[in-house]
């Protein structure tokens, strides 16, 4: 849709008139093509919903034992979905690949941080997590048993969570890049009896270590429920090793069978706990079903994706988050596509790796979260030669946007740099307790909005509702919840069953809608959902409720600003909260350095330099202790404004000192508020 921005004015709030039908070509061909195709799907949910589930469940999974119940809401909310049916997660990633034709096609195309690339067919991967599987069960681990996984992107990371369903046992993986004591405390947790890690991981061409943080997390007491540690060797750096504790994973799996049957499980059993920050700070463990979440992950890879078995599909997130879980090891695999694994950086060595990435594998299917895709249009801004422009993305179908709602000028950007105005987005909305897409267009189907969700996917409840839970009308701001249970959403809250109850199903709402916990509104005309972002950061500015995704959005429509965060204060006079927000330009400023800065200027007290992290570049800042007088030297005042040298005093303002030793660096807000103060300067 061809579109002339100079005599266009767009509301770049939650009003977005913008609107991209899907391609007429790739509507043709998609799994679900039109409108009229989607509707049809949400009437038969509505008609007859556990026959809908139980439909796609039997279409989409391979079962050893065929369940007859669909739905058991008699103790809700602890639902359960085919309860008396059984089946394993890894057979149906893998063995049933080996039998449809799909053995000797690549199943993971991994890319190291250094650009090495390993393909691996599912012949291969099935062979891999079979010893891998037996080398578990001879340390006597097993079915029931919880095993805690901290590793960095590799084709083992993914073979480590197959081989643990495999064999029945719960796995937990923790991202490599948490401390030492946020994974003591999901060890804990957990209960887990063996942890699988790396001796050091690549980032950026650096080493970093992981072996080490798993030894200090031990350390720090209370695990003594791990019998072993398992290695994989990366970079094969010095680590510490513990006889009798350690070894390395080359060892545990050498003499091993290449063939494991695999362990029936109760569709409830749980495939895995991942552990979210919760508001008292303390990590709640998702617990999540063997059958309901496979089944979603494979079904959306086919609704949100429209996989064909061509497709090359390349999601950028970590296994150590949901989406890794659900679109890296375990949804492609459940439909055999064929899958790119990336460990490194989008920055290393350039900010066009991941455009030189989509060109070398031919990548068909791009899925990242707009954080990057900001990033990305930054670097582009700064250096031309990293633009996407510059690369062949021919080879690139449909887009996807995951993890945060997406501004419409990000939105435009990656529309129109990323996928030459022929690829649709799918900008879905969906947590690490839904375990899949919740609220995404269809590609074939959705006429797509910037910065909008669109509509539920088939079978999906979701509704906006006020706070006692009355449905509110179609252009009105209210809580996000989903009214029916669907078979991917967590099961419990690991060991705390109350609260999973209390945050999931509050009292407040009946007990019976699930709390997505964010706020969402509906286009009037259009019934479009849009995000508007977690109803515990709603603003309430002088009567006026506001998500921080309205005012984020609102921000950076300006040009110049290239990324915005937004939070709210208590404000003691109005006894509502206040706004702060934080930018970062698209523009470089240039500055000019001194060379050396006297002793005193002014104030009478000694002056210091520091360079100050910075998304473009270092800005030398002179720190001051007292306020500043309109004497000034060339030396410390050359890069403030004329106007500002010459007025008698200005603000004070103290910014923390940083140290070259990143490890000393204090917290991103406090990054961006020192960055934005000094920038405020210079302007």
């Amino acid at each position: 849709m061809a579109e002339n921005e100079t005599q266009q004015q767009q509301n770049h709030g939650l009003q977005e008139n913008r609107v991209f039908p899907p391609p007429a070509e790739f509507a043709a061909s998609a799994t679900i093509s039109g409108m009229a195709a989607y509707e049809k799907l949400c009437a038969e949910a509505a008609s007859d919903y556990e026959g809908f589930w139980a439909r796609l469940a039997r279409e989409n999974l391979d079962w050893h034992k065929p369940f007859t119940s669909t739905l058991d809401e008699s103790n809700a909310p602890f639902f359960k979905w085919f309860s008396d049916g059984q089946l394993n997660a890894s057979y149906n990633c893998l063995d049933r690949n080996l039998q449809n034709g799909n053995a000797d096609k690549t199943a993971i195309i991994f890319e190291a941080d250094d650009g090495t690339v390993t393909r691996v067919t599912y012949r291969e991967l099935h062979a891999r997590v079979c010893k891998f599987a037996n080398g578990l069960k001879s340390r006597g681990i097993k079915k029931g048993d919880r095993v805690v996984i901290y590793m960095s992107m590799s084709i083992e990371g993914v073979a480590a969570m197959q081989a643990c369903a495999r064999i029945g046992a719960t796995h937990s993986v923790v991202f490599g890049g948490f401390s030492a004591k946020s994974l003591q405390e999901r060890i804990v947790d957990a209960g887990a009896v063996a942890v699988i890690t790396v001796d050091e991981q690549m980032r950026g061409g650096k080493a970093l270590p992981l072996k080490a943080i798993v030894d200090e997390a031990l350390a720090l007491g209370g695990c003594e429920s791990v019998r072993d540690v398992i290695i994989y060797k990366r970079t094969g750096g010095n680590i510490a090793f513990q006889e009798g504790r350690d070894l390395w994973l080359h060892d545990l799996v050498d003499n091993q069978s290449a063939e494991c049957e695999p362990e029936w499980v109760d569709a409830e059993h749980p495939l895995f706990i991942l552990y979210t920050s919760g508001s008292t700070g303390t990590p709640k463990g998702v617990q999540h079903s063997t059958a309901g979440y496979l089944l979603w992950a494979a079904q959306t890879m086919k609704w949100t994706f429209d996989i064909k078995p061509s497709d090359v599909f390349w999601c950028t997130a970590d296994i150590g988050w949901v989406t890794g879980h659900t679109y890296i090891s375990y949804g492609p695999l459940a439909v055999g596509a064929t899958e790119v694994v990336f460990e490194g950086v989008p920055t290393f060595p350039n900010a066009g790796r991941f455009w030189e990435t989509i060109a070398k594998h031919k990548v068909t299917i791009f899925y990242t979260a707009p954080t990057a895709i900001r990033s990305l249009i930054k670097a582009s801004d700064v250096d031309t030669k990293v633009h996407p422009k510059n690369f062949d993305l021919s080879s690139l179908r449909l887009l996807g946007s995951v993890g945060e709602p997406i501004n419409p000028e990000a939105w435009m950007w990656y529309y129109r740099n990323v996928g030459r105005e022929q690829c649709p987005i799918v900008d879905t909305f969906w947590q690490t307790e839904t375990c899949g897409h919740l609220i995404s267009p269809l590609p074939g189907s959705t006429p797509l909005v910037p910065g909008s969700c669109a509509l539920p996917l088939p079978g999906i409840m979701a509704a906006i509702v006020d706070e006692a839970g009355a449905d509110v009308p179609n252009g009105q701001g209210g809580i996000l919840v989903v009214k029916r249970p669907w078979p991917s959403m967590l099961r419990n809250v690991w060991g705390n069953p109350d609260r999973y109850r209390s945050g999931y199903f509050p009292a407040e709402l009946g007990g019976k809608y699930y709390l997505a916990g964010d706020g969402a509104i509906r286009n009037k005309d259009t019934g479009y959902f849009t995000i508007t972002g977690r109803i515990d950061d709603v603003l309430n500015v002088s009567g006026h409720r506001m998500g921080t995704m309205e005012i984020e959005s609102a921000l950076v429509a300006n040009p110049i600003v290239a990324e915005a965060a937004v939070v709210g204060k208590p404000d003691e006079t109005t006894a509502n909260r206040s706004v702060r927000s934080w930018c970062s330009s698209r523009r470089v400023r240039p500055v000019k350095r001194p060379r050396s800065s006297p002793p005193n200027c002014a104030t009478g007290w000694a002056r210091r330099s520091v360079r100050l992290p910075s998304l473009r570049k270092s800005v030398l800042a002179i720190i001051c202790r007292r306020r500043v007088r309109a004497r000034s030297c060339v030396a410390c005042c050359a890069c403030l404004p004329r106007e500002r040298r010459l007025r008698k005093t200005f603000r004070p303002w103290r910014i923390r000192r940083f140290s070259n030793n990143s490890r000393k660096l204090p917290d991103r807000e406090r990054d961006a508020r020192s960055i934005c103060r000094l920038r405020s300067l210079f302007r």
